[in-house]
Protein backbone atom coordinates (compact mmCIF):
# COMPACT_ATOMS: atom_id res chain seq x y z
CA UNK A 1 0.00 0.00 0.00
CA UNK A 2 1.50 3.07 -1.13
CA UNK A 3 2.25 6.02 1.44
CA UNK A 4 1.27 3.59 4.61
CA UNK A 5 2.87 4.05 7.95
CA UNK A 6 4.84 1.84 9.09
CA UNK A 7 6.71 3.83 12.40
CA UNK A 8 7.32 1.70 15.29
CA UNK A 9 4.41 2.60 17.45
CA UNK A 10 2.20 2.06 14.35
CA UNK A 11 3.55 -1.27 13.77
CA UNK A 12 3.95 -2.03 17.37
CA UNK A 13 1.57 -0.70 19.46
CA UNK A 14 2.02 -3.11 22.40
CA UNK A 15 5.73 -2.37 23.08
CA UNK A 16 4.65 1.77 22.97
CA UNK A 17 5.96 2.23 27.27
CA UNK A 18 9.21 -0.26 25.78
CA UNK A 19 10.18 2.00 22.90
CA UNK A 20 9.91 5.60 24.82
CA UNK A 21 11.90 3.41 27.13
CA UNK A 22 14.72 2.22 24.84
CA UNK A 23 14.98 5.46 23.05
CA UNK A 24 15.83 7.28 25.83
CA UNK A 25 18.09 4.85 27.44
CA UNK A 26 19.84 2.48 24.63
CA UNK A 27 22.05 4.36 22.27
CA UNK A 28 22.21 1.99 19.63
CA UNK A 29 17.97 1.00 19.93
CA UNK A 30 17.97 5.30 19.89
CA UNK A 31 20.15 5.46 16.83
CA UNK A 32 19.21 2.40 14.90
CA UNK A 33 15.17 4.01 15.65
CA UNK A 34 16.43 7.58 13.87
CA UNK A 35 17.31 6.00 10.90
CA UNK A 36 14.93 3.49 10.41
CA UNK A 37 11.95 7.12 10.77
CA UNK A 38 14.25 8.97 8.54
CA UNK A 39 13.63 5.36 6.25
CA UNK A 40 10.23 4.90 6.28
CA UNK A 41 9.34 8.45 5.72
CA UNK A 42 11.76 8.93 2.37
CA UNK A 43 10.17 5.82 1.22
CA UNK A 44 6.47 7.27 2.03
CA UNK A 45 7.36 10.51 0.39
CA UNK A 46 8.43 8.69 -2.54
CA UNK A 47 5.86 6.51 -3.13
CA UNK A 48 3.24 9.52 -2.84
CA UNK A 49 5.34 11.25 -5.69
CA UNK A 50 4.82 8.19 -8.05
CA UNK A 51 8.48 7.23 -7.05
CA UNK A 52 11.35 9.41 -9.09
CA UNK A 53 13.70 6.83 -8.21
CA UNK A 54 14.32 3.16 -10.17
CA UNK A 55 12.67 0.23 -8.93
CA UNK A 56 16.37 -0.78 -7.60
CA UNK A 57 16.77 2.06 -5.67
CA UNK A 58 13.07 1.60 -3.95
CA UNK A 59 14.10 -1.90 -3.38
CA UNK A 60 17.33 -1.47 -1.76
CA UNK A 61 15.63 1.69 0.52
CA UNK A 62 12.36 -1.10 1.48
CA UNK A 63 15.17 -3.41 2.24
CA UNK A 64 17.36 -1.51 4.29
CA UNK A 65 13.86 -0.11 6.21
CA UNK A 66 13.11 -3.99 6.86
CA UNK A 67 16.73 -4.82 8.29
CA UNK A 68 16.55 -2.08 10.24
CA UNK A 69 13.08 -3.04 11.71
CA UNK A 70 13.97 -6.82 12.31
CA UNK A 71 16.77 -5.65 14.82
CA UNK A 72 14.40 -2.71 16.25
CA UNK A 73 12.33 -5.40 16.90
CA UNK A 74 14.70 -7.83 18.39
CA UNK A 75 15.81 -5.69 20.90
CA UNK A 76 11.96 -4.46 21.93
CA UNK A 77 11.58 -8.54 22.18
CA UNK A 78 14.74 -8.42 24.99
CA UNK A 79 13.95 -5.75 26.56
CA UNK A 80 9.99 -6.84 27.92
CA UNK A 81 11.65 -10.19 28.44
Amino acid sequence: MLGEDHSLVHDFPEYLDVIADLTETNLKFATESKKYHSLDKEIRTLELRSSPIDDQAMHQLKHDRAILKDSLFEQLQAARN
